[in-house]
């Protein structure tokens, strides 16, 4: 396959296109710079401009563009950064899709769209849950409309925070263990939907070959772990004690609306798509996925 991805210099999309160049795909990358390789065409999403031929042959689109969430409070002009990074980006690679007629396109989207479900288990078919992350998911989905309904094969990837230590949560969080300053958040029982990167990617490529693979996927684990499993699991893996436990008022004053969002709550949500489809994981066991690395 031509695979045209966005957001390919970030932790996955790093990962995603070494592994298609592993099985022998062309992998083309949208960049905002001038291009300095053969493989890179340049973009520029507020604009809606898309340099000249770089969808020739293309079989699929993979967008993973997005500013990181985990970035402190979230302000009015934050929150309008997250939302732009996001659908602005999808946007126009959506009409782009659907004017070059790819067959295939697979978009980021965050687990998050189901808010907070406290103990009961959400799959695919659960609605739409509450607060800015499931609302800002919900738009980034529909921004998808063009493609689909142009008939190209889309997917929504759900996706659960990616667990390695290169990047994201895990790296945020490790000096504090180090430290022996890991600490359970809140009453440590809201749910972590969790991935390894690995799986993450084979996600991926998993969706771009399999034609029954459409609509939203959960990224996640089948079994996602409480707070407090995460916390014990980090703190094993680091060889530190893990006994604290952080209030959730402090986490509020901090991080604010975030902290509702992102620390002190979550969704119980399994992987239902991925399940019924035979995805054959790398990790499930947290504690393997944090000791692989």
């Amino acid at each position: 396959m031509r695979v045209l991805v966005a957001g390919s210099s970030g932790l996955i999309g790093s990962a995603l296109r070494s592994r298609l160049r592993e099985q022998g795909h062309d992998v083309v990358r949208l960049v905002r710079r001038a291009p300095s390789a053969a493989d890179e065409r340049r973009w520029d999403p507020p604009s809606g401009w898309i340099d000249e031929g770089a969808f020739d042959g293309v079989d699929a689109v993979v967008n993973l563009c997005g500013a990181p969430l985990a970035s402190g409070r979230w302000s009015a002009a934050r929150k309008q950064v997250l939302r732009d990074s996001r659908l602005e980006p999808t946007e126009v690679l959506a009409e782009a899709v659907a004017e070059h007629r790819v067959p295939v396109l697979v978009n980021a989207s965050g687990i998050s769209y189901y808010g907070d479900t406290g103990s009961s288990e959400v799959d695919e078919s659960a609605p739409v849950g509450e607060g800015f992350l499931a609302r800002l998911c919900a738009e980034w989905e529909a921004a998808c409309a063009p493609a689909a309904n142009a008939g190209s094969r889309v997917v929504l990837l759900r996706t659960a925070p990616v667990l390695t230590w290169r990047g994201g949560m895990l790296r945020l969080a490790r000096p504090a263990f180090l430290l022996g300053l890991g600490a359970a958040l809140g009453d440590g029982r809201q749910y972590l939907p969790w991935i390894s990167l690995p799986d993450v990617v084979g996600v991926i490529v998993f969706c771009l070959g399999n034609s029954g693979v459409s609509g939203p996927v959960n990224v996640t684990v089948p079994h996602p772990v409480t707070n407090a499993e995460f916390t014990r699991a980090v703190g094993r893996a680091v060889h530190r004690p893990t006994p604290w436990r952080v209030p959730g008022l402090p986490l509020r004053v901090l991080f604010g609306e975030a902290a509702d969002e992102m620390l002190l709550a979550g969704p119980r949500a399994v992987p239902g798509v991925l399940t019924r489809c035979g995805f054959s994981y790398t990790f499930t066991d947290i504690g393997r996925a944090l000791s692989s690395e």
